[in-house]
């Protein structure tokens, strides 16, 4: 560890208040459980900024980041990421490696990790009649006729748009999708146009069913700073480290299009350690959806909407949050779930839009990595850290990676 370096205050005398897990949360927020997955959201999701005592400017998330500072691949082992441990209360930076953590925390402390595991959802084709190349990114499963046919919403990106009634084939013809609803207004955060498919698995599948040839064949959709180039000699190579190491080493659960970063750095032997200490570990579902890629556009962030995406509470990790000392959320998708369920059991689907204001009630410790300028997980980082700025700007003078494959950040 480098020595603990005095800072200015993070004005952080209101978002310290987050504290440990009641235990009768209140009505959750943003969010409807309910036994049946894909119930709608509630209306007015993000009112986790109603409380800002002052207008909020998109300008006030923005930060300069060197390119360089873009980590393009992770650290040779996971819990090698450098970890800046900032303490609230006390106004201090330390910095420190990711193993450090458990030294970190305390006996009664719970950790809660998110396993949903990334689909390997992007696929490489060309278009049956013209051999047009055709990107694919498969976002929401929709329905399945068996295991040789699913109906997925895609985003698509093709030299001319996607039309109903286009055939697109891939892994050499062994998987083939039909459009049904082709790319008219709406578009995806990337730019592609959201169509929907029916996937089948052809003759030449030799008898795989479409989940396994998607396994084979599809790539993990990694956000749009790591740079991988199709055409690279270096593919088999990159890609063989992105399946193993843009997956957490607790991925249970098949159903994001982006991994929860933060629990990138953990190893089973720092989980060991963790629970070592006596440190509660406990976990929740949330599938992260392509939105966690979409560029907040307004002047005014309070107008930006989240898209819903699916989580999952088990009962066993809602009795472990209400007997919590502390509940330290991994990452912005458990912090947002929890928040939203408000640690109680049930599956539903949730848009909590977290602002600065947001009054916390479950999470009161947050692993994030660093984040986007003016991106909706930088608000919510900036909601328990008002005084982020500063610690931003250290982390980029001390040479810390930055975003999906980057070091870390404990919040205390």
């Amino acid at each position: 560890m480098e020595g603990a370096k005095p800072t200015d205050p993070f004005g952080t005398a209101s978002a310290v208040a987050g504290g440990a897990a009641p235990t009768e949360p209140a009505a959750p927020q943003g969010a409807k459980p309910t036994d049946a997955p894909g119930t709608a959201p509630t209306a007015g999701a993000a009112a986790g900024g109603a409380g800002a005592a002052a207008p909020l400017r998109l300008a006030d998330f923005d930060y300069v980041l060197p390119p360089e500072r873009i980590a393009q691949t992770p650290a040779p082992r996971r819990d090698e990421a450098r970890l800046l441990h900032v303490d609230r209360a006390g106004g201090t930076l330390a910095h420190r490696a990711f193993g450090e953590l458990p030294a970190l925390l305390r006996p009664g402390d719970l950790v809660v990790l998110n396993d949903t595991r990334v689909l390997p959802a992007r696929l490489y084709g060309e278009k049956h009649a013209t051999g047009g190349r055709v990107e694919l990114l498969l976002v929401r499963r929709l329905d399945a006729r068996g295991p040789y046919e699913e109906r997925w919403e895609a985003m698509g990106r093709a030299a001319k748009p996607l039309r109903p009634g286009m055939v697109v084939v891939f892994a050499g013809g062994a998987l083939a999708a039909t459009v049904e609803v082709g790319a008219a207004a709406r578009t995806g955060p990337g730019g592609g146009g959201l169509v929907q498919v029916t996937l089948r698995a052809t003759a030449g599948a030799a008898g795989a069913d479409v989940a396994a040839l998607m396994e084979r064949h599809g790539r993990l959709p990694l956000p749009p700073y790591i740079a991988r180039d199709p055409d690279d000699p270096r593919v088999p190579e990159l890609d063989a480290l992105d399946r193993t190491r843009y997956q957490t080493v607790y991925a249970a659960r098949p159903g994001a299009v982006a991994a929860p970063t933060a629990g990138l750095h953990f190893t089973e032997a720092l989980l060991g350690a963790l629970a070592g200490a006596g440190v509660g570990l406990a976990t929740l579902t949330l599938h992260v959806g392509p939105g966690t890629f979409r560029p907040v556009r307004d002047d005014d962030p309070r107008a930006h909407r989240l898209d819903p995406e699916r989580y999952d509470v088990p009962e066993a990790t809602a009795q472990a949050v209400a007997a919590a000392g502390r509940v330290v959320a991994v990452g912005t998708t458990v912090a947002r779930a929890l928040e939203a369920s408000g640690g109680r059991a049930g599956a539903g689907e949730t848009d909590l839009y977290i602002l600065p204001g947001h009054a916390w009630r479950v999470v009161g410790a947050l692993v994030t990595n660093f984040h986007l300028p003016c991106s909706t997980l930088l608000m919510l980082v900036a909601s328990l850290l008002p005084g982020w700025r500063a610690v931003y700007e250290d982390a980029v003078r001390s040479g810390y990676r930055f975003y999906s494959y980057g070091d870390a950040m404990f919040i205390e």
